[in-house]
């Protein structure tokens, strides 16, 4: 089996994010940037199936900048085999990207194809569920437990109602919720091997897709700050603040 895993560069989640002056995007200058942590139990998902046999290769595949290798890197040093990088400096929606990861599931033609149910800049959750129906794949999203039986796969999903799970006919593609799996830790060893391991770039126009966005970012602003809390005396004041100031009863 082989299972391919999309991971995507964004901004480190423990990093608090700035907004430009002009307020025309984010400020990237000298920020930290991470695999996607919904990206990154993704390949950690991977690479349990390959540790149990249940898969010989694990690819991961990333759009963007030349700056993306470096996530490619570690999910190879977290136990991926290789990884292709399909170079762009635009930005692309979800719609985009799910046609270019189209194109790579066709040269690859992977038995599982297992991507980050959202990512935590744009927060769009599309890309999996585009993917899918642009293969004619069944789906499995927000997957917290995965088991593979032979030709099909188990999903586990967490809805509004509690835990519903799902079996589907591989190839498919499958979303990773939080409650998956906890990812590991690259070692020094394994950062070291997966500088050695093959990473094939790719141009983004050779693969014939319209890259062309018809979403126009027109703003971006911080959340409203927070204001702090009162005291109050007793029940009483405090049933008034909130039936007349918070206007919540």
């Amino acid at each position: 089996m082989k299972i391919l895993v999309p991971v995507k560069r964004a901004i480190d989640y423990n990093v608090k994010v700035r907004v430009k002056s002009d307020q025309s995007d984010v400020d990237l200058a000298n920020t930290k940037m991470a695999i996607n942590p919904f990206c990154e139990i993704a390949v950690e998902e991977a690479v349990r199936l390959k540790e149990q046999g249940k898969a010989e290769e694990v690819v991961v595949v990333s759009i963007g900048s030349k700056a993306c290798q470096e996530q490619i890197r570690t999910a190879l040093a977290l136990g991926a085999d290789r990884g292709i990088h399909i170079e762009t400096e635009q930005s692309l929606q979800s719609l985009q990207v799910a046609k270019l990861l189209k194109k790579v599931v066709e040269e690859e033609k992977p038995d599982l194809v297992i991507l980050g149910k959202q990512s935590i800049d744009s927060d769009n959750n599309q890309t999996g569920q585009m993917l899918a129906a642009l293969c004619g794949m069944p789906q499995g999203t927000f997957a917290s437990r995965v088991v593979i039986n032979g030709d099909s796969i188990e999903v586990t999903r967490e809805i509004d109602g509690g835990l519903q799970t799902v079996a589907i006919k591989l190839p498919a593609v499958v979303t990773t919720d939080l409650r998956l799996n906890e990812p590991r830790y690259a070692s020094l060893p394994n950062i070291m091997k997966a500088k050695r391991k093959p990473l094939e770039v790719k141009a983004a126009g050779d693969f014939g897709v319209e890259l062309s966005s018809k979403v126009k970012l027109v703003k971006v602003e911080p959340p409203a700050q927070r204001q702090g809390g009162v005291k109050v005396a007793d029940v009483a004041e405090l049933v008034d603040k909130l039936k007349n100031e918070a206007k919540v009863i």
